[in-house]
C-alpha cells in the first residue's frame, strides 16, 4: 500500500492520539516516524506504532511529561524527559543543543529518562538545517553479543553524524553498532524475509539467516564495533547516571514502567573553526568527489553516506511511501493495540 507522507502522519497522530499522547507530542513523534520510512529505514517508522501505541495506553510512556532543562555550564545541559515520548525529548533536547551552540561555538546536551528515540538521523538533520555539525548517540537494551562473547550485553547503541553542505543537502550518517538494527530482523519478519548471513547468531551462537530464530546481533566489525557501542554506553548511559550495559531495561518488559533510556547530542558550530561558507564548500567539494570515483564492479556509483537516503526521500514526495499491508490495516483500524508486545522477549517472534 502506498500512501503520501501527509497521510501516514495523519494515520500516526491519530493512532498515538488514541492510545493517550497528546497531539503535539503524536505529531513530533509521527514526524520522524514518517521520515524514517520516506528515506527507507522502514525498521524505524509505521512499523513501530503499535509497539508505541502498548506501551502509551499502558503508561510506560508518560502522557504529560515534566520536562526538565538544566544548563550546567555554558555549553552543556542535562534534559530530563521524565519517560515522555523519546522522539519528543530528542527533539526538544536538540532545539536547546542547537541554541547553545549558535550562543557559544558547540553545545553538549544529555537527555536522560526517555523513551525508543527512533531514527537518530532525524535529529541530527535538525542541526544542519541550521548550518551546524551534529552527533547524536544512544543506548538500547542488550541484544548484542561482545566480542568473544556468548550472551547480549550491549544494545544496538546507535551512533548519527551530519554536516551540512550546500543547497540543503547534507551528509548524513545513521548507524547501528551492530551489523544491522534490531528493527532489520523486525522489518525481516513482518515481510517473511530471510536476513543476510552474519547479521546475527542464533540460541546456540551460531551464524542464523532466520529471523524468527535470532537470539543475540553481532557487532560491526568484530572487536572494533564492539568497542564503539561501549563507547556508546559510556557516553549515553554512565556519563548521564542512567542504567548501562546489561542493566537498560528491556523495551517489551513491563510496558507499564518507563524505560529510564539515555541519549546524547553533541553540536559544533563550523562558523567558529573554518567559517561556514568555507566549511560548506568543501563538504558539497567532498560529494562531488565522491561521486566523481570510478565505481567498483558491480557498483553503479559512489555515494556519498545519507545520499541514497535523500533521494528516497525525494522521490517518496511523488511516489507516495510503501507501507506494508498488515501494518496500514492496523493504523487504519480501530485497535489502539493488540497487546502484542507486554512482558515479551525482545527476540520473541
Amino acid at each position: 500500500m502506498r500512501v503520501t507522507k501527509e497521510q501516514l502522519k495523519d494515520l500516526i497522530v491519530t493512532k498515538l492520539h488514541k492510545a493517550g499522547l497528546t497531539v503535539d507530542h503524536a505529531g513530533i513523534v509521527a514526524d520522524v516516524l514518517v521520515h524514517a520510512d520516506a528515506r527507507g529505514y522502514h525498521s524505524h517508522g509505521a512499523m513501530r506504532v503499535e509497539y508505541y501505541a502498548e506501551r502509551i495506553a499502558k503508561g510506560g510512556t508518560t502522557h504529560n511529561p515534566n520536562f526538565e532543562f538544566t544548563k550546567t555550564g555554558p555549553c552543556t545541559a542535562i534534559f530530563d524527559g521524565d519517560n515522555g515520548a523519546g522522539q519528543v525529548v530528542a527533539k526538544l533536547g536538540m532545539d536547546e543543543a542547537i541554541k547553545m551552540a549558535k550562543e557559544n561555538g558547540v553545545a553538549i546536551v544529555g537527555m536522560r529518562r526517555l523513551g525508543h528515540s527512533g531514527a537518530l538521523s532525524y535529529f541530527v538533520q535538525q542541526a544542519a538545517d541550521k548550518d551546524l555539525v551534529a552527533i547524536s548517540l544512544c543506548q538500547s537494551d542488550p541484544m548484542a553479543v561482545p566480542f568473544g562473547g556468548a550472551e547480549p550485553y550491549y544494545g544496538t547503541n546507535p551512533i548519527a553524524f551530519a554536516a551540512p553542505g550546500k543547497n540543503g543537502k547534507h551528509i548524513i550518517i545513521d548507524m547501528a553498532t551492530t551489523v544491522q538494527a534490531w528493527g532489520k530482523i523486525l522489518d525481516a519478519r513482518s515481510k517473511n524475509k530471510p536476513i543476510a548471513e552474519g547479521w546475527a547468531v542464533d540460541s546456540n551462537g551460531e551464524n542464523t539467516t532466520d529471523p524468527f530464530k535470532v537470539n543475540a546481533l553481532l557487532p560491526i566489525a568484530g572487536p572494533k564495533g564492539y568497542g564503539l557501542m561501549m563507547m556508546v554506553d559510556v557516553l549515553s548511559g554512565i556519563l548521564l547516571g542512567v542504567p548501562f550495559g546489561n542493566k537498560v531495561s528491556s523495551m517489551y518488559h513491563d510496558l507499564t514502567e518507563g524505560r529510564n533510556l539515555g541519549q546524547l547530542h553533541i553540536v559544533i558550530d563550523p562558523e567558529r573553526f573554518a567559517g561556514i561558507n568555507a566549511f560548506k564548500e568543501s563538504v558539497a567539494q567532498t560529494m562531488k568527489d565522491l561521486n566523481d570515483i570510478k565505481p567498483a564492479t558491480g557498483f553503479d556509483k559512489v555515494y556519498y553516506p545519507g545520499q541514497r537516503s535523500a533521494d528516497r526521500e525525494n522521490k517518496s514526495e511523488v511516489d507516495g511511501i510503501e507501507i506494508v499491508d498488515h501494518i496500514y490495516e492496523y493504523l487504519t483500524s480501530d485497535v489502539v493495540h493488540n497487546n502484542a508486545y507486554d512482558n515479551k522477549s525482545p527476540f520473541a517472534k
